[in-house]
Formats: structure tokens, C-alpha cells, sequence
């Protein structure tokens, strides 16, 4: 645990996208809690949970909102989408008609997280949002329905990164979320994340080690105080 509720130097913002009964919830239980809830109710609107992670020496807040996968939820939980970092995007690997709608869960990622994004196919010319398709119960392999090879070629085609998971097990449940949280990282690092957008899904907290943790904000504010004109 934390030493303090501040002991962090990020905020990324994560959504958990996908139908129904795809496990998106039980996901987000795994990854924060280390468990796994066997009968977990369906959500209603959306859930939230946190973790603080580290990525290259950096503590990260993640906060996660787990949205209802439901139809007559969807005006409600698109809303939470406007101005996420990442995006897990979740269908089950049993169920072919979870995987048949991902065109659809990934046309409002790219969409409705930076609306002021012109976006194309090319999730590179997007790059506010990371998005990753998990492809979960990958313990009820004698169920599959969706073939691994298949599903990576829609992520390949897609630019999304890919991984099969269990929450059941917990296999790859924290691959999926760290890796989002580096490769939003590096986008910080090469400067394809602007910070000082609106809707980057970022907010910065420098630690109380300094070094390289100054934004351009803290850098142009200083720079205000400074100046004697």
C-alpha cells in the first residue's frame, strides 16, 4: 500500500469496455482486489475501482470505471468515456457474438473518449487513448468459440494491443492493464500525449522526488511567477 493517498505521480484514467457477461467487472476485481467473484451481479451503470502501479520508477494511480455492457445503459456509460487514457476492451472468448460486436464498442472508443480527435483506423493518429482488447475466460478452453489467431488479426488490423485472459484465474489480468499503463507512459515520454489537454485522461502529481516530474504546466506556471513584466 501506498504510505499516503498522494504517494503517486499520475492519474490515468481507465475505462472497461464490452457486453454483457464478458467479465469486465470481475476483471477489475481481479486486478485491484486479487480475487475472484464467482457470481458477480451484472453492473448497472457503471463501477469504479483504483490501484496504485509503478511504471519506469513512476507511481501511477490508475482509476477504472467499469461500465454496464447492457443496451439500455449505453447513454449512460458513454458519457464516462470522454477523456479516457485507456481503454479495455473485453469480449469472451466463448460467446462469438461478444466478439461480433467489438466493431461497435471500438468505433465509440475511438469516438467518444477525445470527440475533438479526427480519428481514423490507424489508432496511431489517436493516440490519447490507449486501447487494448482482452479476450477473457480463457480457462474454458474445451468452450472456446473465438480462435486466438482471429482475434489477433483484429487487433493487428485494428492497432490494438491484444491478450487472452482469465479473471477466474487471474492469468494476464495484469498484463493487460500495466501494459496499457506503459504504453500510455511512453506516450507521455515521446510527447504524443499532450498533458495540458483537457481530455488526455492524464492529471500529473510531482512527487516529492523531483527529477524529471515538472509538466509544462508547473514549468509555465513558474515561469508566470517569475516574470516581472
Amino acid at each position: 500500500m501506498a504510505a499516503g493517498p498522494y504517494n503517486y505521480s499520475y492519474i490515468f484514467k481507465y475505462i472497461i469496455i464490452g457486453d454483457m457477461g464478458v467479465g469486465k467487472s470481475c476483471l477489475l476485481h481481479q486486478f485491484t482486489e486479487k480475487k475472484f467473484m464467482a457470481d458477480c451481479p451484472h453492473t448497472i451503470g457503471v463501477e469504479f475501482g483504483t490501484r496504485i502501479i509503478e511504471v519506469s520508477g513512476q507511481k501511477i494511480k490508475l482509476q477504472i470505471w467499469d461500465t454496464a455492457g447492457q443496451e439500455r445503459f449505453r447513454a449512460v456509460t458513454r458519457s464516462y468515456y470522454r477523456g479516457a487514457a485507456g481503454a479495455l476492451m473485453v469480449y469472451d472468448i466463448t460467446r462469438r457474438s461478444t466478439y461480433n460486436h467489438l466493431s461497435s464498442w471500438l468505433t465509440d472508443a475511438r469516438n467518444l473518449t477525445n470527440p475533438n480527435t479526427v480519428t481514423t483506423n490507424d489508432a496511431l493518429t489517436n493516440p490519447n487513448t490507449v486501447i487494448f482488447l482482452i479476450g477473457n475466460k480463457c480457462d474454458l478452453e474445451a468452450q472456446r468459440d473465438v480462435t486466438f489467431e482471429e482475434a489477433q488479426q483484429f487487433a493487428d488490423e485494428n492497432g490494438l494491443m491484444f491478450v487472452e485472459a482469465s479473471a477466474k484465474t487471474g492469468n494476464n489480468v495484469e498484463e493487460a492493464f500495466l501494459e496499457t499503463a506503459k504504453k500510455i507512459y511512453q506516450n507521455i515520454q515521446d510527447g504524443s500525449l499532450d498533458l495540458n489537454a483537457a481530455e488526455s485522461g492524464v492529471q500529473h502529481k510531482p512527487s516529492q522526488q523531483g527529477g524529471r516530474a515538472t509538466t509544462l504546466t508547473a514549468q509555465a506556471s513558474t515561469a508566470k511567477e517569475n516574470c516581472s513584466c
